[in-house]
């Protein structure tokens, strides 16, 4: 797939091999070190499909599950749209404002750090809960506030539950989704964070900065009410022992025709010899050598998300939109809006048909190749004599290479890290490492949001030049580090990396 084809899956042990397979050769990670290794995920001829009714109940469990999403870009955009009214109406100054902006970071790496023990602990549904309640607090306390303290003891909780459910939904579709499916509903939860922005950028040209507060408890107050009618994640019971439901849950979800024997065998096998090597995981155990290359990728993607400027050039869009011309931001940002979610769904789409490892590395491809050319326009601006016509072609190559940037973010980088991220880590740490990954992911977003500004102050051409080479970084990481997980089950890129 893409330069690097899909890897060995193992479904038992490399001698073990019961079924016909289809091999591919795997592509080195730096010329010997591939055959050194000597393993490759194994692409099998058939997918093993169950019902389309089965089909179709986990899409909707998914679509449950991704209003939780729904809320959290709701959440993330709400402060666009409201920052004039807010500010007159509270009497707030520019640094208030800002502290309230940046809260919800804070509360996401809050929420990342005890979302795995979280989830462990109390099962996925279990941490929908806790991430849905304290949101909902959250806007109540935002709806009702008169003061700063109380908008941004409200802004803390809705970045708590970000945090959580950040690391919860995507961990639970990929734990119910059939191999087959399991790319285009990751997607969704990437998809639902697009979709949340858009509906805060909307609601903000209509509503009162209270009114749509008030708006943004619907999505988190729908997922308690739907998580009544969603079962567990298999795997999860599974973990706890919980056999009865376990063989339920999997029946629900597969469909009542289906026999799952060969899927609960592999399940309870994954998770038997998980606990043979650690009862509980522990920061002790992500030492362990063979969790280094699952932690490199699924840590890694997240950092070089962030560390590629997606929020700093969001927050900078509306600059470069009204040097094109365009005079009004909120019809700016909506523009942004629509983009991204009309991208995210094509790569939902496509990611079950080209590959994680493909939209990787044509999205930051395609994102390197438009930061260079923003950063390039800002250089015409500041060293080549002004014409009228060079400032129009300027501002059009600036606007339409930010137009490119989005829509290859929203084809990649976007959405994979956090499928990859749901995908690579074994069962015993995915709690603690998922939890690690989000974290480093916020933490890395409120860094790229805090120095910005002094990039820009240092220069504005060599801010986008560091963006671009950071993007271009990313494609040879995934070139060498990241392996296909397309069509392959979690017990199988287990395996792989074990």
């Amino acid at each position: 797939m893409g330069i690097r084809p899909d890897l060995e899956k193992g479904k038992h042990s490399l001698g073990d091999v019961a079924a016909p397979l289809l091999y591919r050769r795997s592509a080195s990670i730096g010329g010997s070190a591939s055959k050194k290794r000597g393993k490759k995920l194994r692409e099998t001829v058939k997918d093993e499909e169950s019902p389309k009714s089965a089909s179709v109940f986990v899409l909707i469990c998914t679509l449950v599950v991704a209003l939780g999403p729904i809320s959290s870009g709701f959440s993330l955009g709400y402060s666009s749209p409201t920052q004039v009214e807010m500010m007159g109406d509270l009497k707030l100054d520019l640094s208030q404002f800002s502290l309230f902006g940046s809260l919800v970071n804070v509360g996401a790496m809050m929420g990342a750090i005890i979302s795995g023990r979280i989830a462990d602990r109390l099962g996925r549904k279990g941490a929908l809960v806790v991430a849905a309640v304290p949101h909902i607090l959250g806007w109540l306390h935002v709806i009702f506030a008169k003061d700063v303290f109380v908008l941004c003891t409200g802004r803390f909780l809705l970045g708590f539950g970000v945090g959580v459910l950040s690391f919860t939904v995507p961990i639970y579709i990929a734990e119910i989704a059939p191999r087959h499916l399991r790319g285009s509903l990751g997607a969704m939860n990437q998809l639902a964070v697009t979709i949340g922005i858009l509906l805060a950028y909307l609601g903000g040209l209509a509503l009162s900065w209270r009114i749509l507060a008030a708006a943004g408890t619907i999505p988190c107050g729908a997922l308690l009410l739907g998580l009544c009618f969603i079962p567990e994640s298999p795997r999860w019971l599974a973990k706890v022992g919980n056999e009865d439901y376990l063989v339920a849950s999997l029946k629900a979800i597969r469909g009542k025709d289906y026999d799952i024997s060969d899927e609960l065998e592999e399940i309870k096998r994954a998770v038997e010899e998980s606990s043979k090597e650690h009862l509980s995981a522990t920061l002790l155990d992500l030492c362990n050598r063979s969790l280094l290359r699952p932690l490199l990728v699924g840590i890694g993607l997240q950092v070089l998300q962030q560390l590629s400027g997606i929020n700093a050039i969001m927050f900078y869009a509306s600059a470069i939109f009204k040097a094109a011309g365009f005079s009004s931001a909120d019809l700016a940002s909506i523009g942004l809006g629509v983009l991204q979610v009309a991208i995210t769904g094509v790569a939902a789409g496509l990611m079950d048909r080209a590959g994680r490892r493909l939209l990787l590395m044509v999205s930051a491809g395609g994102m390197a190749v438009s930061c260079f050319l923003v950063g390039f326009s800002f250089y015409m601006q500041d060293h080549i004599i002004p014409m009228s016509q060079m400032e129009t072609f300027v501002s059009i190559l600036a606007l339409t290479s930010l137009l490119v940037y989005i829509a290859s973010f929203s084809l990649g980088i976007g959405p994979v890290p956090w499928i990859i991220m749901s995908e690579v880590f074994p069962a015993r740490v995915k709690g603690l490492a998922g939890s690690l990954a989000t974290l480093v992911n916020w933490f890395c977003a409120w860094i790229v949001t805090m120095t910005f500004n002094l990039l820009l102050a240092w220069s504005s051409t060599g801010s986008f030049f560091i963006f671009s080479g950071v993007c271009a970084f990313t494609v040879v990481f995934v070139a060498l580090y990241v392996p296909e997980t397309r069509g392959k089950t979690l017990e199988e890129i287990e395996d792989f990396f074990h």
